[in-house]
């Protein structure tokens, strides 16, 4: 066991003592909360939609707290246990190419990995999902789901995978800047493609219908200076009761698009009101904004890799003992997450200031009482808790809690 060993256990220790703390206390406070409605909602929300609501929380919790005991106890077998080095040795003595007995080996641990969540999400959709009224989807339907998004792993994740990894075999000591400028063209690239090639692999998008709604929307687009290639109603409820509405693609492949749920819960200025706050993040480029910053932490991690890679005291304390360039993408990619864990309240806080932000210029070009009772609504019928414990939130929200949005909103209201 060497130094870097001994960081690494005590960093994840401290990682997962504040996550676990931090999802204990969010419970408590959650069932403290649960007899009495908060005042800012009695006269909208019912005191059995709020308990609906505390008990969902309360059952998502619990399981969110297993599931990250098995995270620890997976990556701790899959590093220190010896899982990767494992795999690594047992595809070289098969695949005489190492860059190819490489991708294969990061491949596998990638599939061990995603089968070990199956049993969570089986959970989770079939029981948790299933017992408060949410649950749409089949047995059938979530099997098709798995596979083909394994498919598309294989299909293109694998091959840019390879291409990285030759990348870091071929290019230089500066492999890491070729191969951040690759990662953000194909996530640009599937940005734009997705709308199109990828999210209808999953579900049915029908144009809207003419009609009230889509005047009052394409009323509500020319106001703010907005253009898409379509308004789509999007077949959600084949899966989920829960409602949403976003933005997709780039460039001239921009679509708006309602989840069917949303439709047939809201009325047509309370949609319009939530499309406001979604054209908010696009006016306030607040998309541009992430992306820069997702550009920038990729290139730092890219750059850090590029130093670790030739590290020795690396691979070994990780429980690797031949290094090569995959293992170290593979190491990297699965403990990186341990170590910028407590950046997470600085990312969280900058998309709480934009949702703020999104709900203001939503209040200058629609009602701020409709996107107040449409937020109600989506509060009541997706059972989002209205009594988040301040301190879990803040690490994890990106949302303001309900009561201090509300409580924004409702400063917004034009007298």
């Amino acid at each position: 066991m060497n130094s870097f060993t001994i960081i690494f256990l005590i960093v994840l220790t401290l990682s997962f003592s504040v996550q676990f703390w931090l999802a204990r206390r969010h419970a408590d406070y959650v069932a403290k909360h649960r007899s009495a409605v908060p005042d800012a909602f009695k006269d909208s929300v019912s005191l059995e939609a709020h308990q609906k609501a505390a008990d969902y929380t309360l059952e998502k919790s619990r399981l969110g707290d297993v599931d990250s005991i098995l995270g620890v106890v997976m990556l701790l077998l899959l590093t220190i246990g010896g899982g990767i080095n494992w795999a690594f040795e047992f595809w070289a003595s098969l695949i005489t190419n190492p860059l190819l007995a490489g991708l294969v080996a990061v491949g596998s641990v990638f599939l061990v990995m995603t089968l070990a969540e199956i049993p969570s999400s089986i959970y989770q959709t079939f029981v948790i999902e299933e017992k408060f009224g949410f649950n749409k989807s089949t047995s059938q339907q979530f099997i098709k789901d798995q596979l083909l998004q394994l498919g598309l792993v294989a299909a293109i994740g694998m091959p840019l995978l390879a291409l990285i990894l030759w990348v870091m075999d071929s290019i230089g000591s500066l492999w890491w800047l070729w191969a951040w400028a690759i990662l953000m063209s194909f996530s640009l690239l599937m940005g734009w493609l997705y709308p199109t090639l990828i999210a209808p692999l999953f579900n049915k998008f029908t144009p809207m219908e003419d009609g009230s709604l889509k005047d009052r929307i394409q009323g509500l687009l020319a106001r703010c200076g907005f253009s898409s290639n379509g308004i789509f109603i999007m077949d959600g409820s084949k899966r989920s009761g829960h409602g949403n509405a976003y933005f997709t693609g780039l460039g001239n492949n921009k679509r708006i698009v309602f989840f069917d749920t949303l439709v047939n819960s809201l009325d047509d200025e309370e949609l319009e009101a939530i499309l406001a706050h979604e054209l908010g993040h696009f006016k306030c480029k607040h998309t541009i904004k992430m992306m820069i910053a997702n550009s920038v932490m990729t290139l730092i991690s890219f750059a850090a890799l590029g130093w670790l890679i030739n590290q020795p005291w690396f691979y070994q304390g990780l429980g690797v003992k031949l290094p090569s360039n995959a293992a170290a993408l593979l190491l990297f990619m699965l403990v990186s997450s341990t170590f910028s864990f407590f950046i997470q309240p600085i990312i969280a806080f900058f998309q709480r200031k934009f949702e703020f932000e999104a709900d203001d210029f939503a209040s200058s070009h629609a009602k701020a009482e409709k996107l107040i009772s449409s937020l109600v609504k989506l509060y009541e019928e997706n059972a989002s808790t209205l009594t988040p414990d301040p301190l879990y939130s803040a690490f994890h929200y990106s949302h303001p809690p309900a009561a201090i949005r509300i409580g924004n909103l409702e400063s917004k209201i034009r007298v």
